[in-house]
């Protein structure tokens, strides 16, 4: 092989499974059983994840066959290698006899070397580059501004928070060399617990547990009124609680379901919207809720426990669902789609097809159940998935239709490492500009605007911060724009009179519902290209479906008792949540009649709009009044009544 060749296929597929077995092993043992400094392990997290990301993902798509555009990846890989061995060998004392005038790169802080900070640039752009291969441009140049703002800062109008500016070598040495930019707490976030249920995930999909999924969900709503969509929205949200990727979730299930809606009448622009809707709900619904939940782990002030942050977010997600349940039924109704023509795309049910449905079934409840117990008997989370991956191989061996050998639990390994790819490029860029933002002081300064909104009306400063979220999570994952704007706008959250873990889970409802928010909804142009409809109306049917996400986070905020807790904040008794999560439940219905035009028969426009007034009223929080000696809200006295008026009226003209 001469100088500058880029080496084979097969040796590049060889070397990126050896390093995605190699990332799973480190990343368990170190989880559980930490060995190295906490920067350092980051860094070789780092190290790898990039190192995958640039052998992987090539400089552009019609550049993969390219000579020498894979030979520049390869040396990219390499220099990012070396980057963050840098940082490995500089901070853990494994490594003493390394360090520069025998000192820690942390102990040198603000006495870096030339070299370190040559190197820490080469990484900083290193890091801006793996972003935009594995995420497109979107957060590339969120975090190229940043560093902007940073080092001209005080030339920047008053509006633009102005500061006195830093220097080149500061602002590496913030973003890259120490722990408060990169190696902080997203990529922390990534490592210890998000890559450990990307691998739970990988092994579950190996046994054939998710393929379970989706038959499980035929079986429930195959043969109903709109069966196929309810499928997609069930299958979408047990799969995308597992995922937390909405995009993901879209490619896995939609490649089942957008069919199955298709052959039974659904219009391919329908079919994909209610896929995609469904798909980007699926990291709102507990118990894994793809990366969000742990995220908040770590941010949320006064910290609360994994196990507070699920059982919150129970009723919000079941209601989303719910909506959309209702929704494709009063849908398939007024356009009479009833059960598929033909059989559904999947194994006819002979009994091997049966035996295998039930031990994969076994294998799905038995991780989940696990899960559950290990975290309610008090384990933290990262061990509760550890624990849960031995109960998948040790119940999969079970059967021989769900055991894994060792071929595919390589595999496996594999596909979890090269999943967790753009999550560590998303992760490393997000520290950069949380880098930034710490050492500017933008995050205090921001929220100084947002809380005398707030103390002249709440539900202004919660609309500011809902479209900040929506757009700044058009292109992001949901977790990632979840922890920019709990970045950004942390410190006010305290300020605004609401529950904490109320509101970084109002952030993160709307961080999600940006992947099916027009123009850029990549739920639902992951939906179109399996369809094979154009992106804009699949975008708006998306986001029609998906509208009562957008009411949910207002719900809750005003009605805490949706996410079982009291207005203090402490657990809600089931009495006091009961009439709350009715009238929640009869809003969503009402708002789900409106959306699809149908109850028990078309609904004219007169009693349709009637019906989303109901809605609002139900939804909406309102003043309350004494009524023999009750106090009884009275948009809800009103939305229930005038629900009624219209249910009569459309059972009067049936």
């Amino acid at each position: 092989m001469t100088p500058g060749t880029p080496p084979p296929r097969d040796v590049r597929l060889l070397v990126s499974g050896g390093l995605g077995v190699l990332l799973c092993a480190f990343t368990l043992v170190e989880v559980n059983y930490p060995l190295l400094a906490p920067q350092s392990r980051l860094a070789f997290f780092a190290l790898v994840g990039l190192t995958l990301c640039f052998l992987n993902i090539p400089l552009h798509p019609s550049l993969k066959d390219n000579p020498r555009a894979r030979a520049s990846d390869v040396a990219l890989a390499v220099l990012a290698a070396l980057c963050c061995g840098y940082i490995v060998t500089q901070t853990d004392p494994l490594f003493d006899g390394w360090w520069v005038d025998g000192q820690t790169l942390g102990n040198r802080a603000g006495f870096e070397t030339a070299y370190d900070t040559a190197i820490g640039l080469l990484g900083l752009l290193l890091v801006i580059e793996a972003a935009r291969r594995a995420l497109g441009l979107a957060l590339p140049l969120l975090a190229g501004a940043f560093i902007l703002y940073a080092l001209f800062g005080s030339v920047f109008p008053d509006w633009l928070f102005p500061h006195r500016g830093y220097t080149i070598p500061r602002v590496v040495a913030q973003t890259f060399l120490h722990s408060q930019g990169i190696f902080g707490v997203a990529l922390n976030v990534m490592f210890t617990y998000v890559f450990l249920f990307v691998i739970f995930g990988a092994f579950l999909e190996a046994t054939g547990a998710t393929r379970f999924i989706v038959d499980f969900a035929e079986r429930v709503f195959g043969r109903s009124s709109g069966g196929p969509a309810k499928v997609a929205v069930l299958s979408s949200g047990l799969m995308g609680s597992l995922s937390g990727s909405a995009v993901a979730n879209t490619a896995t299930t939609g490649t089942f379901t957008i069919p199955m809606m298709r052959s039974a009448g659904f219009q391919p622009v329908t079919a994909a919207g209610v896929q995609a809707a469904a798909s980007s709900g699926g990291a709102l619904m507990p118990p894994v809720m793809g990366a969000g939940a742990y995220m908040m782990l770590e941010i949320v002030d006064p910290p609360v426990t994994y196990l507070e942050i699920i059982r919150a977010a129970l009723i919000p997600a079941l209601l989303y669902y719910l909506s959309l349940i209702l929704i494709v039924h009063f849908h398939a109704k007024r356009v009479a789609i009833a059960a598929p023509a033909e059989a559904p795309a999947r194994e006819p049910d002979t009994p091997d097809a049966v035996a295998r449905s039930r031990a994969a079934g076994f294998v799905f409840g038995s991780a989940l159940g696990s899960l559950i117990l290990f975290l309610v008997l008090g384990y933290t989370a990262f061990r509760a998935v550890t624990l849960s991956l031995v109960v998948i191989v040790v119940v999969s061996s079970l059967n021989k239709a769900t055991r894994l050998d060792w071929r595919f639990t390589i595999m496996s390994l594999v596909t979890a490492a090269r999943g967790v790819v753009p999550l560590v490029a998303a992760a490393a860029c997000v520290g950069i500009i949380i880098g930034v933002v710490t050492l500017t002081g933008v995050g205090t300064r921001l929220p100084a605007t947002i809380i005398p909104l707030a103390e002249q009306s709440l539900f202004l400063a919660l609309v500011l911060i809902m479209i900040s979220s929506i757009v700044l999570g058009m292109g992001l994952p949901s977790a990632v724009c979840y922890l920019l704007m709990a970045t950004l706008i942390g410190p006010v959250l305290g300020n605004l009179g609401v529950i904490p873990l109320a509101a970084h889970l109002f952030i993160f409802y709307f961080g999600m519902m940006s992947m099916v928010t027009p123009p850029v909804a990549l739920a639902a142009y992951a939906a179109s290209s399996i369809a094979g409809t154009r992106i804009m109306p699949t975008g708006l049917a998306a986001f029609r479906f998906a509208l009562v996400g957008f009411t949910l986070p207002y719900m809750f905020i005003y009605r805490p008792e949706l996410l079982m807790l009291t207005p203090s904040g402490e657990p809600a008794g089931w009495l006091a949540m009961l009439l709350p999560v009715a009238i929640a439940t009869l809003g969503v219905t009402c708002f789900a009649a409106g959306i699809a035009g149908q109850l028990s028969r078309p609904l004219g426009l007169g009693l349709r709009l009637a019906i989303f007034g109901a809605a609002g009223l139900l939804l909406a929080p309102g003043p309350t009044a004494s009524l023999a000696g009750l106090d009884l809200a009275v948009f809800d006295v009103a939305g229930v009544a005038l629900f009624c008026v219209v249910l009569a009226l459309d059972r009067r003209s049936t």
